[in-house]
């Protein structure tokens, strides 16, 4: 067990390499210092798990890499972008409109969307699923998926404001 480590000289003797691996990694300073302090706040939770204090080394560094990765992976999937920059790509929506709607009114119109559009729509906006992983639960093509996405957003926008002018934009299920 690594009970017998001290936290305190855990920290002195390894913070600084750890955050210049971070720093490494992700080339950013806020980024890294962040990385290297969640190291330690899983040390503080799980460290006395490790069996062999000899290890110490290996499991923070093991643990940082895997920390970054994970983070990676959520920028990847969930990407951020400047509101001001992405203002083009948004779907007007009146505030009347928005005042009106509620969860409820949403889910059931998203009831209402056929179903080969009410899947791809639920499991990207209420599962958090990425495209890859909603093609893989479909067993359909990305494209496929993107675009269901697409027109099932569309008819769901329909529905929630009786926009039909869209609708007749709207082509058929594929």
């Amino acid at each position: 067990m690594a009970e017998g480590l001290d936290f305190e000289e855990l920290v002195a003797c390894y913070y600084e390499p750890l955050y210049q691996f971070a720093f490494s990694l992700s080339r950013d300073e806020a980024d890294a210092c962040d990385l290297t302090q969640q190291t330690f706040c899983i040390w503080a939770a799980k460290g006395h798990q490790l069996r062999d204090i000899t290890k110490v080394k290996t499991w923070l560094f093991t643990t940082l890499h895997r920390e970054f990765l994970a983070g990676r992976r959520k920028q990847t999937r969930f990407p951020h972008f400047d509101l001001e920059y992405m203002a083009g790509e948004l779907p007007v929506v009146s505030p009347a409109t928005v005042n009106r709607l509620d969860s409820a009114q949403v889910l059931e119109a998203l009831a209402r969307l056929d179903e080969i559009y009410q899947a791809p729509v639920a499991l990207f906006y209420l599962q958090d699923c990425s495209y890859n992983e909603i093609a893989e639960v479909l067993d359909v093509p990305l494209g496929t998926v993107k675009s269901r996405l697409t027109r099932g957003l569309g008819r769901l926008h329909q529905l929630l404001t009786g926009d039909t002018a869209s609708a007749q934009t709207q082509p058929p299920p594929s």
